[in-house]
């Protein structure tokens, strides 16, 4: 039986999907989110192995809790582990359970689909990470290209898979207006868009960074306030409606 990486589990999590879900946090992630809150789950080599039945039994300890939510993925990245992440959600869904990954997406090789699409054939939502709509700004945030992120929402589409897109609006890295407007004419090209969530930054993992003897990326960098999460999801579905109008 498969092997796979974990940094830890969440029995209850309430913001990784619909209803209340069993969250496995998958260890190692190739990019380097400036505004990353999981540093700790970078390395590949960290965490500890499980099998998937032992998630799955985990899982099952809880299940009475989870009736409205199920099982999501995330991490790290759980694509960079496809055929663990396919086991467990073949798991899972033998049992009827309700399966979400949450990705950034940023191992997919557009060139070869098939190393994902194993898992994806038993996922039932996907929770994607858009971190910047603009290439040369992503290679600056996250230390990686977004082509094939994009080449990634894209296939999913294709795939007929819903997919939920999350972005962080971190002050004077992505949210200029010119940049939210675009993310939203891109994403109404997105025909199996389902929900659109707009995080505002926060500062909470200076401590985490601290503790790891990490340097913090963003410095001072002023947490987003409400009000401009909010004024720039408008944006957004500023750019998702004139994207739709020229259709």
């Amino acid at each position: 039986m498969i092997k796979g990486r974990i940094h830890s589990t969440e029995s209850f999590g309430t913001v990784d999907g619909p209803g209340v879900r069993f969250v496995v946090f998958f260890q190692g992630c190739p990019l380097r989110c400036q505004y990353c809150h999981n540093p700790d789950t970078w390395a590949f080599d960290g965490g500890r192995e499980v099998t998937a039945d032992e998630l799955i039994r985990e899982y099952d300890s809880y299940k009475e809790f989870l009736k409205s939510g199920g099982i999501t993925a995330t991490g790290g990245e759980p694509l960079a582990q496809p055929e663990f992440l396919a086991e467990l959600f073949s798991l899972a869904k033998s049992k009827g359970v309700h399966t979400c990954l949450d990705t950034s997406a940023g191992v997919f090789d557009p060139e070869h689909p098939e190393r994902t699409d194993a898992a994806l054939r038993y996922t039932d939502l996907v929770m994607l990470d858009i971190k910047h709509i603009d290439d040369a700004a992503h290679r600056e945030l996250t230390g990686h290209t977004n082509r094939n992120i994009l080449a990634f929402a894209e296939h999913i589409r294709d795939l007929g898979i819903p997919v939920w897109i999350r972005h962080v609006v971190v002050p004077g890295i992505t949210d200029s207006e010119d940049a939210l407007f675009r993310l939203g004419e891109y994403l109404s090209t997105l025909s199996n868009l389902k929900a659109l969530d707009v995080l505002p930054y926060h500062d909470m993992a200076k401590p985490k960074y601290a503790a790891l003897g990490l340097e913090y990326p963003l410095g001072d960098t002023p947490p987003l306030t409400k009000e401009q999460a909010l004024a720039a999801r408008d944006t957004i579905m500023k750019g998702i409606k004139s994207g739709l109008h020229r259709r």
